[in-house]
């Protein structure tokens, strides 16, 4: 695939196995998510939807929008690596930025900051959420 087809896919986790209609306090809480974090190297597998697929040259437009510098080079990752994860201990370095993009874009970024922004929100809540970014040639 050229640089004009590939695309970016953000996948979020579609299911967790996780039973949360019981209160957890915090600690007994983060037990549970090492718990599930090191299942993934004994056959647990996170099952993922796509939540945002966008045109590469649309996504590094979309970078330029942004004004935080850390923010930005996080999402630039993406470029470096191949793929990039987005989860809550990102969501204070993310969030301010995309809010505003949300608010002040054009589209189709304002969309898109918009679908990005709400799975930060969705983060902040429930840590254990998480978006895998990729690049798809």
């Amino acid at each position: 695939m050229s640089e004009q087809t590939a695309q970016v896919m953000f996948w979020t986790l579609r299911q967790k196995f996780v039973d949360d209609s019981v209160e957890l306090e915090e600690k007994s809480r983060q037990v549970m998510y090492y718990s599930l974090a090191i299942g993934h190297h004994v056959g647990v597998i996170d099952c993922l939807n796509v939540a945002l697929a966008c045109p590469l040259d649309a996504y590094q437009q979309w970078l330029t929008l942004m004004e935080d510098a850390d923010a930005r080079r996080k999402m630039q990752g993406l470029l470096t690596f191949g793929e990039i994860v987005i989860d809550a201990s990102h969501v204070n370095l993310l969030a301010p930025d995309f809010a505003r993009l949300a608010k002040t874009a054009e589209e189709p970024w304002r969309g898109w900051s918009r679908q990005l922004l709400q799975h930060l929100q969705d983060m902040a809540h429930e840590p254990a959420l998480y978006l895998m970014v990729r690049r798809v040639d």
